[in-house]
């Protein structure tokens, strides 16, 4: 990062036209760069007010009338003096303003430069910094709350609780070593396994929370595959609410893959009609058959259509989606039985709907609400949704393995000290206890300039 003793300037808003435009300052001389630009002086205002005036360029040209917010040293974002210019949202005069700023002291901040001194200046930890971003990132109820949460301090909590327990036990080990001669015990080795055991048992399912939290910031792929005429493209429409997708008595009216959301209890999932899969297909419907079989290989839920009302279908298709249950171990392979409207209904294989009438559709949508939530509750538990977070906390379990393992074997105090030690030294790194200049500079170039 740059000189973090000069003052920044970046526009906070998006770019291009609209109501309303902000430009924000930070750093010590926030105040006094207004000031020159401005037609009052705010060098002595009062934090948390807000200030109407007219701002020029340096020849005297008027170029807009504005609203200055000012937050005084450790009471704003940044826990540095800043100021917020709420100007009219035209890209001239948000350039011209900024323009001015930077002649008169501002410098342009860098991409995630506000946040990242809010993290340097103690306002928040790095977890609750990268938050920031997942939630303007936020596209559904579920992706919102669990970065909403994480920037509460929810995580970091957690993870901080469970670091001072694992080095109040280091310590008393790494005392021993002090009284090696002696051959004296501080830490209780029953007790010392049963809280390694417990925080081993925490780290592994906040690590396996990850594939639910990514699935809800990045959305679920869902293939919807099967023969032609099984009624793909009649459920995908049915699940929006549109007519989305064309539908046809011909077989092979569907000739390339078609992406939709769907959004399900906060869930986004990512809903992909594919082209019917059938051999002896002429060469366009061929190349579609052919991204069918990719959207598969994409996809974390598979929904294999049969034709409920035809026998052969049914056994098509349950053959099938074993087949793909044991190809692809890491998916999830629903046999839907569609149709089911025009049959007896003696047959129970797979989920019964009818696309046509909307017949189980909520039980449908509410098997893959099941499926992506698995066995957590996501209005009380925390969610892990950073690959950076996951990544140290496959590292922390495996130190804490080392741990227990070697507890159970009797191994040495500093051994088991190492051990721990390395644990508390991979959660440091997610709420940034421990850091880097180049960790710092590669979560917050990931950032808007303006945030």
């Amino acid at each position: 990062m740059k000189n973090s003793q000069e003052t920044i300037c970046a526009l906070a808003t998006p770019n291009g036209i609209g109501a309303i435009g902000m430009i924000r300052l930070s750093g010590k001389e926030s105040w006094s760069i207004a000031s020159k630009v401005f037609s009052k002086p705010l060098e002595t205002a009062t934090s948390h007010t807000t200030h109407f005036g007219i701002i020029s360029n340096d020849k005297g040209e008027l170029i807009d009338e504005v609203l200055i917010n000012v937050f005084a040293e450790g009471k704003s974002f940044t826990g540095e003096q800043s100021a917020e210019i709420s100007c009219h949202g035209s890209p001239y005069i948000q350039q011209q303003i900024i323009q001015e700023l930077l002649k008169v002291g501002g410098r342009m901040a860098e991409p995630g430069e506000f946040t990242q001194r809010a993290f340097l200046n103690g306002k928040m930890d790095l977890s609750q910094a990268e938050a920031v971003a997942d939630l303007i990132a936020s596209q559904s109820k579920s992706a919102h709350g669990i970065a909403l949460k994480q920037l509460r301090g929810g995580f970091s909590n957690e993870l901080k609780d469970l670091r001072t327990e694992l080095m109040n036990f280091a310590s008393l080990i790494e005392l021993e070593l002090d009284f090696a001669e002696e051959d004296v015990e501080f830490a209780d080795r029953t007790q010392l396994k049963k809280l390694v055991s417990d925080v081993l048992a925490h780290i592994k399912r906040l690590a396996r929370s990850f594939e639910l939290g990514n699935a809800i910031k990045n959305g679920v792929p869902v293939a919807i595959v099967g023969a032609p005429n099984t009624g793909k493209s009649t459920l995908l429409n049915q699940l929006l609410g549109d007519e989305r997708a064309i539908v046809s008595d011909i077989e092979g009216t569907t000739r390339d893959v078609i992406e939709e959301v769907l959004n399900i209890e906060g869930i986004l999932f990512r809903l992909i009609d594919t082209a019917g899969i059938r051999e002896g297909a002429e060469a366009i419907e061929a190349m579609g058959i052919e991204r069918s079989l990719e959207k598969i290989d994409q996809a974390s839920i598979v929904l294999c259509l049969a034709d409920g009302s035809n026998q052969a279908s049914l056994s098509e298709v349950s053959s099938w989606a074993e087949e793909l249950s044991q190809k692809y171990e890491d998916k999830k392979i629903f046999m839907v039985a569609n149709k089911v409207d025009l049959t007896s209904g003696t047959s129970n294989e797979g989920i019964q709907i009818s696309a046509k009438n909307g017949d189980n559709i909520d039980v449908l949508k509410s098997k893959l609400v099941d499926e992506v939530k698995g066995d957590f509750n996501m209005a009380n538990e925390t969610i892990v949704s950073n690959a950076r977070h996951y990544d140290a906390l496959i590292k922390t379990a495996v130190a804490l393995e080392k741990a227990d393992e070697g507890l159970e074997t009797q191994v040495t105090a500093d051994f088991v000290a190492m051990d721990i030690r390395q644990a508390m030294f991979e959660l440091g790194t997610i709420t940034g206890d421990i850091s880097t200049d180049d960790l710092l500079g590669n979560i917050f170039s990931k950032f808007c300039i303006g945030k």
